[in-house]
């Protein structure tokens, strides 16, 4: 009989990676998919799968709503495509079709996946409150926000008395950590939980996708990158992972050299950062990791089971992290759509 699975931050499963042909997802359907999530429950036992509306343009969801669960729940999201996406009438829409693809499935977290900046929060918010009413979800969640948004929708739910936002999920890892600064005390103040998702930044911090030298910010040849990974240029989001974390590799590369004289690989380690080293705490809502086959759910999940790392292993992410953070893009994510000399900030 297995150990109960017992790590010092939750974790959720990712199903960013679960859509039709076509959507640059790997997992393209249910029978595909099936084998993964259930070597995942099998070790967590019931948990929380999370997805979006965005994910495999819309098919992610229906493909859940045709998988066994295990009596996990959803957390899924509403992403603004165009300008109004989160108009009343359209968030009321998009959460009614969310619903139907996931054939019952009971939905623990709505987020807003990004800012609609075309609608006024306080008509969101009042539709995001009247959705609750109805038992729609059971937790408001945002993602992607500026902590000063998170700020100001939390003020504009308190003087209203409408459900205010209790989960914020933002991307967050041992090596892109400009959460830190301003937006987690911010969670922390309104006693907000985070949720980390990109946790081994799209499989960079995996380690397959390294130079194997000094390469001045080069990336990997294109024989080390998966089709439909996240790093394949093809893929949707491809080059925004390529710009963002092949710069690093040089600087990554160094680290893994130091945790090689411990024995330790970067994925290993990578997530034992995140459970014992990193801004997460207990009572957070947990790490959101993917995984596009059964045999990478085991090791992801005994990692996250295993100590905290030496002194000077946990010193080695810090140094590489100073080398990197100076051209890290900031946390927040706009659509594409939006102007600020448009819609303001």
């Amino acid at each position: 009989m297995s150990t109960p699975f017992q790590p010092r931050i939750p974790v959720i499963y990712g199903a960013g990676g679960i859509g039709a042909p076509g959507t640059f997802c790997m997992l393209t359907d249910a029978r595909a998919a099936q084998p993964v999530l259930d070597a995942w429950c099998n070790r967590v036992g019931p948990s929380a799968i999370d997805t979006s509306n965005l994910y495999g343009f819309g098919t992610s969801e229906k493909i859940l709503g045709e998988m066994d669960l295990h009596g996990s729940s959803v957390d899924t999201k509403i992403y603004p495509l165009a300008p109004g996406d989160h108009s009343p009438a359209k968030i009321k829409e998009a959460c009614a079709r969310s619903l139907e693809a996931l054939n019952g499935v009971k939905v623990r977290v709505l987020y807003l996946h990004a800012p609609d900046h075309a609608t006024p929060w306080a008509e969101t918010l009042q539709a995001i409150n009247e959705l609750h009413k109805e038992g729609k979800f059971e937790i408001f969640g945002l993602s992607n926000y500026r902590s000063y948004e998170v700020a100001e929708i939390v003020m504009l739910c308190r003087a209203n008395g409408w459900l205010a936002p209790t989960v914020y999920q933002g991307l967050y890892n041992a090596i892109d950590r400009t959460v830190e600064t301003e937006l987690i005390p911010c969670l922390r103040h309104f006693n907000i939980r985070f949720a980390a998702y990109c946790p081994l930044a799209g499989g960079f911090l995996v380690g397959h996708l390294l130079p194997t030298s000094s390469s001045s910010g080069a990336g990997p040849t294109a024989a080390a990158i998966s089709p439909g990974s996240h790093f394949d240029a093809t893929n949707h989001f491809g080059m925004w992972f390529q710009d963002r974390y092949f710069r690093m590799g040089d600087a990554v590369r160094e680290l893994s050299s130091v945790l090689e004289q411990h024995n330790l690989t970067l994925n290993a380690a990578s997530v034992r950062w995140l459970q014992h080293h990193s801004a997460l705490i207990p009572t957070d809502l947990g790490i959101v990791f993917g995984g596009s086959k059964a045999s990478h759910v085991g090791p992801t999940l005994q990692y996250c089971t295993e100590g905290p790392l030496p002194e000077a292993v946990v010193q080695a992410y810090e140094d590489c992290y100073a080398k990197v953070k100076g051209g890290l893009p900031n946390y927040n994510h706009d659509p594409s759509w939006y102007d600020p000399k448009v819609h303001g900030y």
